[in-house]
């Protein structure tokens, strides 16, 4: 047996692999840290965007026992503890009922008004802000993970160059490791931006449709307060459910016969 047919022939170009992780390694700690920091950025929008949601949904689900029960109810106080607990909803009412207990106190009855309508707007703001957290977080992925995926994008091309000007010449293996971590950067880069923007804007939607409500309920609490239980938003009374018809019985044939 010819021992020089098992060995590779003399010459040969060696094999190269070119891929993620090739392009990663050869980009070293610099291209492993940016990486980091974008999946940071991606988990922490995905974070935001999921508990947001889930507390949005809560809120607007809270809506509908103010609209079916608050109202009913025969003084704010009563109505109050039908709403639940650490809730936006209750928070205003509870406010409601302490700035009506407060307002006697008032000498002034423009005075009383400013005070209650004052108590309910800074419990607003107060919501509102609750409900913004997180959002900046969103607007800051969204403005710089682009740039943040650029700067990988220079430098795999600056490490490119580089390594042109060592060789003498641009083969394909001296500049495709850090030309695809540039190219892979800037990927990155985008599909962490593209959806911390959607999230902030469908987010500060959401939000606006529950700060309307909430100045909706906060209106309707005053007038309520100002007119000792007067005026009031009108409750519509909930459909009864359908009567099943009743079965006729069946006649007896013994009976036709007599």
């Amino acid at each position: 047996m010819n021992l020089y047919l098992l060995a590779p022939a003399a010459g040969a170009a060696p094999e190269s692999e070119f891929g993620f992780v090739q392009a990663m390694q050869q980009g070293g700690p610099v291209a492993w840290t940016i990486l980091a920091i974008m999946v940071i950025m991606s988990v922490g929008s995905f974070y935001v965007l999921f508990t947001k949601v889930f507390e949005q949904n809560k809120i607007l689900r809270q809506y509908k026992t103010v609209q079916g029960q608050f109202w009913r109810a025969s003084s704010l106080r009563e109505g109050a503890t039908k709403l639940e607990k650490d809730g936006p909803w209750r928070q205003l009412a509870d406010d409601a009922v302490k700035a009506q207990e407060d307002h006697g106190k008032m000498t002034d009855a423009l005075e009383s008004h400013d005070y209650m309508h004052g108590s309910l707007q800074r419990s607003e703001d107060s919501i509102n802000a609750v409900l913004n957290g997180g959002l900046s977080f969103l607007a800051t992925v969204g403005a710089t993970a682009p740039f943040v995926g650029l700067l990988g994008t220079v430098i795999g091309i600056y490490r490119a160059l580089i390594n042109i000007g060592i060789a003498g010449n641009a083969s394909i293996d001296k500049v495709a490791g850090p030309v695809g971590e540039a190219l892979i950067m800037t990927a990155i880069g985008l599909l962490v931006a593209v959806p911390a923007v959607f999230a902030f804007n469908y987010l500060q939607g959401r939000n606006r449709k529950i700060a309307a409500l909430l100045s909706t309920f906060s209106t309707d609490l005053l007038a309520y307060m100002n007119s000792n239980g007067a005026v009031k938003p009108t409750v519509t009374a909930a459909a009864a459910p359908a009567a099943k018809p009743v079965a006729k019985p069946a006649a007896n044939p013994t009976l036709n016969k007599s």
